[in-house]
């Protein structure tokens, strides 16, 4: 049984607002920590009606402190958005705080439009092209200072952070495999490169001093209710939500509907097909074969589960089901 961790977007729904969702998430991690869930990630996006996470770091201090065991981390900073040394002294002040429980899931996309990114960085100087540079800069951050170091992360050298590559392309596999740090693929949104990420990964892996041998990590959506119907009409939300970001119409979380297809075109469901197409919708049995299915096709050492799901009830029922159908519930029952 491999492990089970969660992906949260702090989703804002719609008639809601940013203070509830993120008191939803911090309810969501203390009943994800009980039910055996390894990790408890939140992600940067910027600009989006319908995320509470853009300030990452806040956020992940505000889960940690409600919280005992379950890892809390970035999934992910967005490291050309940040000077690497501000993002060592965050994390580093976080592991003061938490130690032995704080991740850090670094990407280089911008978590955001061209605009926003403009308005993020001030200028364009911080591309994703000095990626590979700005993870190896904040890395040396974390180690113990040399003799006469003249920068240092105060908190943040010498401290445990374990550092991960978050990717949805060959890129980010490329460079977790050299750099020998853990990799975890968006396959929940971002599946086409999936398999040759993988290979990659795998194949041209170097052992380092925070990993010896390969460690993948899956995101997938997972959507679970009492029968294959319910799960189905829940799912719809992030289907609306997902035709409503990539047709430029971005907004709060929708609440299910009935009959999502018969409201597409054939563009939006060739787009749902394939983007979303690493997700288990269903009954708990329905979701436990696609489970095991999916960890089968994938040889995953670990899936980051995440579900957006309009009512915070059913999204935690759905969550709690998740564990008991993978086993999880039998660790800490």
């Amino acid at each position: 049984m491999i492990p089970l961790s969660i992906l949260d977007l702090a989703p804002i729904v719609e008639g809601g607002d940013a203070a509830q969702s993120l008191r939803n998430s911090l309810d969501l991690a203390r009943h994800a920590e009980r039910w055996g869930y390894k990790r408890f990630w939140l992600a940067e996006h910027h600009n989006l009606p319908g995320v509470a996470s853009a300030a990452t770091a806040v956020v992940i201090a505000h889960v940690a402190s409600g919280t005992s065991t379950i890892r809390v981390g970035a999934g992910g900073v967005m490291l050309p958005n940040h000077a690497p040394l501000v993002i060592a002294e965050q994390f580093g002040t976080l592991a003061a705080l938490h130690p032995g429980q704080i991740d850090l899931g670094l990407g280089r996309a911008p978590g955001t439009d061209q605009v926003t990114m403009r308005a993020l960085r001030r200028t364009l100087h911080g591309s994703g092209d000095g990626f590979p540079q700005d993870v190896i800069e904040l890395m040396d951050y974390f180690r113990p200072p040399e003799p006469g170091q003249r920068i240092q992360a105060v908190p943040g050298a010498g401290l445990d952070v374990p550092i991960w590559i978050l990717g949805s392309s060959l890129f980010g596999a490329q460079l977790a495999a050299a750099l020998g740090l853990p990799y975890a693929f968006a396959s929940h949104f971002a599946p086409a490169e999936l398999d040759g990420a993988l290979e990659i990964y795998r194949s041209r892996f170097k052992p380092s001093e925070q990993l010896d041998r390969p460690y993948a990590m899956l995101g997938i959506n997972v959507i679970v209710a009492e029968s294959d119907g319910e799960a189905k009409r829940l799912f719809t939300s992030l289907q609306q939500a997902f035709v409503n970001l990539r047709t430029g119409k971005p907004g709060r979380l929708p609440p299910p509907v009935e009959d999502m297809e018969s409201g597409l075109d054939p563009a939006a469901k060739a787009v749902l097909s394939q983007a979303l197409s690493c997700s288990v919708v269903g009954s708990p049995e329905t979701v436990k074969s696609g489970l095991a299915a999916f960890i089968a096709r994938t040889d995953a050492d670990e899936l980051m589960v995440t579900a957006q799901i309009f009512d915070h009830r059913a999204r935690l029922r759905s969550f709690e089901i998740t564990a008991e159908v993978h086993g999880l519930r039998s660790r800490t029952s």
